[in-house]
């Protein structure tokens, strides 16, 4: 193949057959821009980050194929002037490509341009009628692109890097771009309903977490009927449940009939432990969920549907906690204090939780949100000088304000409908991701054609 490509060499549907080109071929026929952040002189400094301006996109912001421009830090006026380089645009395939080798990312048509860290590389098509942007973000997540990265990364003595002029003797391969849009529409249909699912489960939490700060902590219907109104929204029947008084507590003026009580009094706290990972009788043949905070890091949602690893019998019986029950809240204890998810299933837990057998009088569901609403507190009592832990001992103190069982009753069973609601979601999204990842490799080598790939994909969708 020629250094440089004709434009029309690229009419891959008159040629009728697939054609693989490097990144610097395809960036001297004008399909393709690579090209990463400015280094050096023209850098942000530290005193031009802000909480306003444009998004300065590092590879942390890079996560599940998506740009996280709400967490992503910013830059002013002055830096953005500044920069010469790496201003990345909607339909953006982004690459980490120094560090953290090979978290993919695509960038939504209609989000504002933002700027490329020198850790970042964006790649963008020039040319809609050669490369599909959707399909050429696809092929940056297959295996064969993956080896090609992985073959280069490891290339200096620093951190693994992948260069600028490393990522020009990369190469893409290019089937029809009627085949490369059909791929594109496949696999993201799939990708467009598992974020639909992942913000539908934001809106379910939203609520969940709306109704326990409304009733529990701002004790909203307890106000109203204290003013001799009806509270809002709240059928005669709940609101029947609140009094229309305060009484005093060491947690300030909770409901009267309420109870202030330890949480170590109300619900088990229990923590979990290691079996000896060289001992294969622990291990080797596994059935049984065993979680550790690593299993948490990318939940999106508080709900637990599966561990890294499995353990076995014997395993088991060497966490004196055992095997707890699906409904378990688990709550990591230590690096990092704070994740929390609820088991779908019956699971065991290594030392680094702490996990709460709930009941009747505090449900999941409300422990759930009153440690979300209760972290600092938490965190606020945690020791450790390498690094911070709050310890069972630590924890079961912490006062909780007890409503009575029949309210408790209710709350949980109103909420319990969105979370199985995020639960069916999670597991429908687990199916797509499974079916995506089968496809893509298929649909990438040619394996499997366009039309069979369109009625897998479309009995999921």
């Amino acid at each position: 193949m020629q250094r440089a490509l004709l434009r029309s060499d690229f009419d891959m549907s008159r040629l009728g057959k697939w054609g693989q080109y490097s990144v610097a071929e395809l960036q001297d026929a004008g399909s393709l821009l690579v090209e990463d952040g400015n280094h050096g002189e023209y850098r942000p400094l530290p005193h031009e980050f802000s909480l306003i301006g444009v998004s300065f996109i590092r590879a942390t912001d890079l996560g599940a194929g998506n740009v996280q421009f709400g967490s992503a830090s910013r830059i002013n006026g002055t830096a953005r002037a500044r920069i010469r380089k790496g201003i990345g645009a909607g339909g953006d395939v982004i690459l980490s490509h120094k560090g953290t080798v090979g978290k993919i990312a695509f960038a939504p048509l209609d989000c504002e341009p933002f700027v490329c860290s020198p850790q970042t590389t964006f790649w963008r098509s020039l040319d809609q009628g050669a490369i599909d942007r959707r399909y050429l973000y696809y092929y940056l997540c297959s295996d064969d692109f993956r080896r090609q990265l992985d073959a280069r990364k490891g290339e200096t003595d620093m951190a693994d890097y992948v260069s600028l002029t490393a990522q020009r003797e990369l190469r893409v391969c290019l089937p029809p771009i009627e085949e490369q849009r059909s791929i594109g529409c496949i696999l993201g249909g799939l990708d467009d309903k598992i974020e639909l699912n992942r913000r539908m489960n934001q809106t379910l939490e939203s609520m969940a977490r709306a109704i326990f700060r409304s009733w529990f902590v701002d004790f909203d219907p307890v106000v109203a009927k204290a003013a001799g109104r009806q509270p809002f929204g709240m059928s005669a029947e709940v609101a029947a449940l609140f009094r229309s008084h305060f009484q005093g507590s060491p947690l300030g003026p909770i409901p009267r009939g309420w109870k202030v009580e330890p949480i170590g009094e109300v619900v088990s706290c229990v923590g979990g432990a290691t079996p000896s990972t060289t001992e294969p009788k622990f291990w080797d043949g596994g059935t049984h969920h065993w979680a550790t905070p690593r299993d948490f890091a990318s939940l999106q949602s508080p709900i637990l549907l599966d561990t890294e690893r499995k353990i076995t019998d014997a395993g088991v019986a060497r966490i004196s906690s055992g095997l707890l029950p699906a409904g378990t809240l688990l709550l990591s204890s230590r690096a990092p204090i704070g994740y929390l998810a609820i088991a779908a299933m019956p699971v065991a837990i290594n030392q680094g939780f702490i996990a709460l057998k709930c009941n009747e009088r505090a449900s999941n569901f409300f422990l759930l949100n009153w440690c979300q609403t209760n972290m600092a507190e938490i965190e606020g009592r945690a020791t450790g000088t390498t690094f911070a832990e709050i310890s069972k001992q630590n924890f079961r103190p912490i006062l909780l304000a007890v409503p009575p069982k029949d309210l408790m009753t209710i709350f949980t069973s109103n909420v319990a409908a969105l979370y199985h609601r995020i639960t069916t979601n999670l597991r429908q999204s687990r199916t797509l991701a499974a079916l995506r990842d089968t496809l893509l490799p298929k649909l990438m080598s040619g394996e499997l054609r366009v039309r069979d790939a369109e009625k897998l994909a479309g009995s999921h969708v």
